[in-house]
């Protein structure tokens, strides 16, 4: 992975999504991170998380919009030759948005995928309150979400384990649709 990409990574809240992507492009020669989260956190007022699978019209589209501004900027980082690593919960029709932001640009993807139990015991781990109401993601993106790119199960390997193993297998995660 030596020449500028965008590299986008999905799974579910606590699946090691933003520290995989930020470790990852601490390790390329030249990178910036992206976080999808970190741009719905510039809503400084009228934000609405989606925090429900039936979530509002306005949580849909603050969700469409932080993923739009995600992939604009890994566009432009990508365009200055830096490879961008892009972090968001990308499930179900998500996919679809992803495909329509990124255009004709390439990129790659990589869905980390532990298993649910130890993502039950994360969300416990750290206080989440939401660990019933999210519990729905697991089904939708294990039954229900195309599969592009690359998925790996992380259950049990350390986050430099997995970005080695993204590394090695790059080819698997190009986007090819």
């Amino acid at each position: 992975m030596t020449e500028a990409r965008i590299i986008v990574i999905s799974g579910l809240p606590g699946a090691g999504k933003t520290t995989t992507a930020r470790l990852l492009a601490e390790t390329l020669p030249r990178a910036a991170h992206v976080e999808a989260d970190e741009m719905h956190k510039l809503i400084r007022s009228g934000k609405q998380w989606p925090e429900a699978r039936d979530m509002s019209e306005e949580a849909n589209r603050q969700l469409r919009l932080r993923l739009h501004n995600a992939c604009l900027l890994g566009r432009s980082f990508a365009a200055a030759g830096f490879s961008a690593t892009i972090d968001d919960i990308l499930i179900g029709d998500r996919i679809d948005h992803l495909f329509a932001e990124m255009g004709d640009h390439p990129f790659h993807m990589v869905t980390l995928l532990p298993s649910f139990d130890s993502v039950v015991a994360r969300w416990k781990a750290i206080g989440s309150p939401y660990v019933e109401a999210w519990s729905w993601m697991d089904e939708e993106i294990r039954y229900r979400t195309e599969r592009v790119g690359l998925w790996l199960d992380t259950t049990s390997m350390t986050p430099e384990e997995v970005v080695a193993d993204i590394i090695a297998r790059g080819d698997e995660a190009a986007v090819r649709r």
